[in-house]
């Protein structure tokens, strides 16, 4: 099956691909969050926006995927270099290792290692905000294109005073524009509108208790 491109029209799958896809300009932040993952290209980013000067400090976010229960690297590696995995512990461990060879001083860099999946990495860049006591007024989010809203919506709940701009990275060859051509990309996005319906059930759930009192009863889970 191909799908036809419409001329002027709007294509069926337009909403959800401005739904899932976000990006902005970057702006001078007070830090750039970057979501665990065992691939290079989100800290390779922030690491260009740090020496550009839009923020004095990245966090890497990261202990290693509960689904994996150990740190798995991607297939791809900076500038194609490819690099032990058992190198590393953490996903933390990778970005980190990732940001110094681009240059990022480690007095700029802010580690968390404990979080295992995204809302985790959310929750866990709060506490750790916290502890240093950096008031978040705008920051910028540096994560895979295709994850961009779910990443968001997590960092919004965890940062509701915080601005957020979502300068993103195209991994696995799956952006705005080439998403819908292979069944990779459908997989990918759809599974991502499925998860931001699905797991924020919970969320909202919890919230809904705190205001009335209730119990929220079965609840669906955050993987």
């Amino acid at each position: 099956m191909v799908f036809q491109e419409g001329k002027g029209a709007v294509r069926f799958y337009d909403c959800i691909t401005e739904f899932i896809f976000i990006e902005d300009e970057p702006r001078r932040s007070d830090i750039i969050f970057v979501p665990g993952g065992g691939y290079p290209e989100a800290a390779e980013r922030a690491a260009e926006l740090y020496h550009a000067g839009y923020a004095p400090y990245v966090m890497p976010s990261g202990k290693y995927s509960i689904l994996d229960g150990r740190f798995v690297r991607s297939e791809t590696g900076i500038s194609g270099e490819q690099q032990n995995a058992g190198a590393y512990e953490t996903e933390c461990d990778y970005l980190c290792a990732i940001l110094r060879r681009c240059g990022v001083p480690e007095s700029a860099v802010l580690r968390e290692d404990q979080a295992t999946y995204t809302y985790e990495n959310a929750i866990y860049s709060r506490r750790r905000t916290e502890e240093l006591g950096l008031e978040v007024r705008r920051a910028i989010l540096c994560c895979q294109a295709f994850h961009a809203r779910r990443c968001l919506m997590y960092y919004q709940e965890q940062f509701p005073d915080t601005e957020f701009l979502v300068c993103p990275v195209v991994t696995k060859g799956i952006g705005r524009e080439t998403w819908h051509r292979t069944r990779q990309g459908i997989d990918r996005v759809l599974g991502e509108v499925e998860r931001c319906g699905g797991q924020f059930h919970e969320i909202m759930y919890e919230k809904l208790c705190q205001e009335d009192g209730s119990s929220g009863g079965d609840k669906p889970g955050l993987r």
